[in-house]
């Protein structure tokens, strides 16, 4: 049955303009933005099927053009459409932290990592450079590693945000095996960096690790700070 078929509360357009995105599923925001079906099934039977192919919408967003492409139905149009929506948000979401303290968008804040980390598959280490007032000055990638691991000097990151003038930071890696729970090594190293940023008066605001589509995980709301 065509979407048009259905009654109009459970279509997805009328659905969120009556009660908003948020109250769409991730099949439902994906088939609005597919717009059509294939033969024989509608735009959210497509949506359903193409999250079962990839497990989430962080790795559907992820996903190489070939990937993508090799989807029936998909193709390489929709694969740049899909690429620039993601960018978008992205890109809004960081121009909420430019403009505005961090602390007045954390889920901002999370979500704009989550975008960034979450689909990576190699340990990477973040810098977000604040200043006085906590805007974001810049979101700085530091180190990259492996699968399971990065290297992160203190030196560096003192280096860094000397140069950029920052009065406070918020750091962030990802573990690309999902499991978000901080290893003794993360900790050791949120240790390191605060008593380093502490000798140049720049202060260590979070620690964030992100790990799949869940929440990153804040060092600061665990009392690890």
């Amino acid at each position: 049955m065509a979407i048009t078929d259905w009654p109009a509360s459970e279509r997805p357009r009328e659905k969120l303009l009556k009660t908003g995105a948020r109250n769409l599923s991730d099949a439902e925001i994906l088939a609005l933005f597919l717009r059509v079906g294939i033969k024989g099934k509608s735009a959210v039977d497509l949506a359903r099927d193409l999250l079962q192919r990839f497990g989430t919408l962080t790795r559907l967003c992820s996903a190489s053009a070939e990937e993508f492409a090799a989807f029936p139905g998909m193709g390489l149009a929709k694969y740049a459409q899909l690429q620039a929506a993601t960018e978008l948000a992205r890109r809004a979401l960081r121009e909420e932290l430019s403009n505005g303290s961090l602390f007045d968008s954390p889920t901002a804040v999370s979500e704009w990592l989550r975008l960034n980390l979450a689909h990576l598959e190699h340990e990477v280490f973040m810098v977000l450079l604040l200043n006085a007032r906590h805007q974001l000055i810049d979101a700085v990638e530091l180190f990259r590693g492996t699968l399971t691991q990065t290297s992160v000097y203190p030196r560096e990151v003192v280096k860094l945000t000397l140069k950029a003038n920052a009065a406070a930071v918020i750091l962030a890696h990802n573990h690309p095996s999902g499991a978000a729970e901080p290893s003794a090594a993360d900790r050791n190293l949120t240790v390191s960096l605060k008593q380093a940023l502490a000798t140049v008066d720049v202060q260590v605001l979070d620690h964030f690790i992100v790990a799949g589509n869940i929440d990153p995980l804040s060092f600061a709301r665990m009392g690890l700070l």
